[in-house]
């Protein structure tokens, strides 16, 4: 009887190796933008943002090796640099859903002040590069397909710029929303509806 009773608190025994818990990932993930958009990357500081989790520091470590890794993982985490794929059966009505998801990720305030810091990291460092870089090639596959649903219903060239193309697509809301600080209301939204599918069909 003895022996069966410490065979099965062996079998219960943890391995050693802590229990990884999502909801803690998801509160690490929120410390860490509130930290990023208050300090900037450089002047942030992995003890606080788990301070601000409630957490200590080895519960980050035990999911990123590095603060490099952490704030990847932390943007490919959230919607705020994706957008979905849904055909809306015509050139305006795509580009109205891009802006509406665009504008809806611009007016977070959080992500109004990290997108700065990190477009001026990436002048600083090179630390950030491939991050931004994967997020800027997602956002231009995301283009590819509206332009090629586009082309496939016959409303534009197949041999548009598409580069121009894309670029006019973001090129509006990100300096208005973040280099300006503006609000850009439905009115606004509506009226750029118009002027972008005007000036895609000539790139």
């Amino acid at each position: 009887m003895e022996r069966k009773s410490i065979d099965h608190h062996e079998r219960r025994k943890p391995s050693g190796a802590a229990v990884i818990r999502p909801e803690l990932t998801s509160a690490l993930y929120r410390a860490l933008f509130e930290e990023w958009a208050q300090t900037g990357y450089t002047g942030m500081s992995l003890e606080r943002v788990a301070d601000r989790a409630g957490a200590g520091k080895a519960a980050i470590y035990r999911r990123w090796p590095s603060k490099l890794e952490f704030a990847c993982e932390a943007i490919r985490s959230v919607e705020v640099m994706r957008l979905g794929s849904t055909d809306r059966g015509s050139l305006q009505a795509d580009i109205r859903e891009y802006l509406r998801a665009t504008r809806a990720v611009l007016r977070h305030p959080l992500v109004r002040r990290i997108i700065p810091d990190l477009v001026a990291e990436r002048l600083r460092s090179t630390e950030l590069s491939a991050m931004l870089d994967g997020i800027a090639v997602a956002r231009r596959q995301f283009g590819h397909r509206l332009l090629d649903r586009a082309i496939a219903r016959n409303e534009l060239r197949e041999d548009l710029d598409r580069e121009l193309a894309i670029d006019l697509l973001f090129a509006t809301l990100y300096s208005r929303m973040i280099v300006r600080g503006k609000a850009f209301k439905q009115v606004d939204l509506d009226r750029l509806v118009i002027a972008l599918d005007a000036a895609i069909k000539t790139c």
